[in-house]
Parts: structure tokens; C-alpha cells; sequence
């Protein structure tokens, strides 16, 4: 049946999410077409505060940098020091390229690699959606009386979209990152939680054209996904919004600020 004039084909859709450039933590492509609500903490303008009163700052699995640059934007006075790290070669040069003017060096190192720097070398370490975070090395890193600030994905995150593609997810799936696990973790490696909130916040998919594209970009949402292994599902998703409107799911966020004991 062809598509109505102003109506676009699943056909068109999907090439369009498929399409789409996904480097960086820049979500302006999903303008009118998807919605995510944010949490209340507001936690790029609030690391901003943070930079403002440090020394020496190192942003964690900084993506392509826009937040990190948003922050250093807003700050009153950004610290003498400020380092990234990225493992996504495509973000190592994305975030090079917009932090640079800003006087931040950018370190391409793997996520699951130890930090390249040495003991207590920052007084704040941040990060915004790290994939695991590795307390051992935070902690090592920060100086006494240092602070890691960040906001972390909580556990079951998009899991109404993760099982819609891959079925029920086992209880410890489900429960993975979850902040009283991260708490324990946390405070195993030496940290204290100063505070610890946690937020679950309305998501809308309104084609299926911003669903290839998400799970594009979030690769670690449906494993190896691509259009071609999903297509049915793809096909199933797209005939229900069409006839229901937008497919609803929830993102999981929480606010971690821990510290260093001086002692």
C-alpha cells in the first residue's frame, strides 16, 4: 500500500535512524521525534558549581565532550587543570576538537582501562553516564578530600524498549547498576556517599525511525543490533505506534556525590 502524501514509510524511517550520525552525546536529531524527561537535579548545571571552586578536574568517559563544554561554560571560574578521557576514537576526536579551545586535554584511553594518571592528581573527578564505573580507580585518583560528582544510568533503564527487541530480562539484569550496589562498591573502594538520589523519568518514541537511531547510538541497549538482525521487530514496533501513538518507556538516572576521606 503506498504511503500517504506527508506520511512517511517504515522504509523511509528506518533509513533516516539508520542514517544518522552518532558520535558525541548530542541529541538534537531526536527533536520532534522522541522526548526524554529530565531529572530534577539538573546535573550539567550543578557540575558546573563543582568546577567552579576546583583545582584540578578530570571528566570521565566524556563522550564527545558537550557536557564537560557546557559545564566549563558556565562555571565562574574553571579550574587550572582540566583532562577527559574517551575510548570511542570517533568522541576522541569530537571532544578534542570542541574542548581544545577551552584549554582541556583530551586522553583517548579505554574505558576498562585503569586511569592514566597518577595518585591524587585531581581534586574532582566527574562523569555523566559512564558504562561501569571503576571506584578502585576514582579513588585512587583524587586527592583526600577529593569529590567524584556524576551522574550514573540507573538499573532497568529503556527496559520497556531493551525487552520489546530481546524478551524478559532475568531479576539480576534487571537489577544491574543499581544505586545500592553502587553505594556498596563505592564505599568498598575507599569513598564516602555524601549523597545518593535516584530518579525514573518518562521517555516517548514517537516514530520508529528515533528507535533505530537510539539504539544506534546506545549500542549497549540491544547488543549487536543492527536493522537487518531486528527488521520484524522493527516492523512490529513501527505498526504500533502507528496505530497506539508514541511507545512510552522510562530511563533510570541517579546523582552520585562521594568523597575522599582526608584520612
Amino acid at each position: 500500500m503506498p504511503a500517504q502524501p506527508g506520511h512517511r514509510s517504515f522504509e523511509e524511517l528506518v533509513a533516516e535512524g539508520a542514517s544518522a550520525p552518532t558520535e558525541g552525546w548530542d541529541f538534537s536529531w531526536f527533536e520532534g521525534r522522541a522526548t526524554e524527561q529530565r531529572p530534577s537535579w539538573g546535573y550539567a548545571t550543578a557540575m558546573a558549581g563543582r568546577l567552579g571552586s576546583a583545582a584540578a578536574a578530570l571528566d570521565v568517559q566524556t563522550g564527545g565532550g558537550e557536557v564537560l563544554d557546557f559545564a566549563l561554560g558556565r562555571a565562574a571560574a574553571p579550574p587550572a587543570l582540566v583532562v577527559a578521557t574517551e575510548g570511542w576514537a570517533p568522541n576522541v576526536a569530537k571532544a578534542t576538537a570542541l574542548l581544545h579551545p577551552r584549554g582541556v586535554a583530551v586522553v583517548a584511553s579505554p574505558e576498562d582501562a585503569p586511569l592514566p594518571f597518577a595518585d591524587a592528581a585531581f581534586d574532582l573527578v566527574v562523569s555523566r553516564h559512564p558504562v561501569r564505573p571503576q571506584w578502585a580507580e576514582i579513588a585512587r585518583v583524587l586527592e583526600p578530600g577529593g569529590t567524584y560528582f556524576a551522574q550514573h544510568v540507573g538499573p532497568s533503564s529503556v527496559f520497556e524498549l531493551v525487552e520489546f527487541f530481546l524478551g524478559p530480562q532475568s531479576e539480576q539484569t534487571r537489577r544491574a547498576r543499581h544505586p545500592d550496589r553502587e553505594r556498596a562498591d563505592a564505599e568498598a573502594a575507599g569513598l564516602e556517599i555524601v549523597d545518593l538520589r535516584s530518579e525514573r523519568l518518562r521517555m516517548e518514541f514517537h516514530d520508529i525511525g528515533a528507535v533505530v537511531h537510539f539504539l544506534r547510538k546506545v549500542v549497549w541497549m540491544v547488543p549487536g543490533f543492527t536493522v537487518e538482525a531486528y527488521e520484524p521487530r522493527l516492523r512490529a514496533l513501527h505498526e504500533r505506534i502507528e496505530a497506539e501513538g508514541p511507545f512510552v518507556a522510562h530511563s533510570s538516572r541517579h546523582l552520585v556525590d562521594a568523597r575522599k576521606p582526608r584520612h
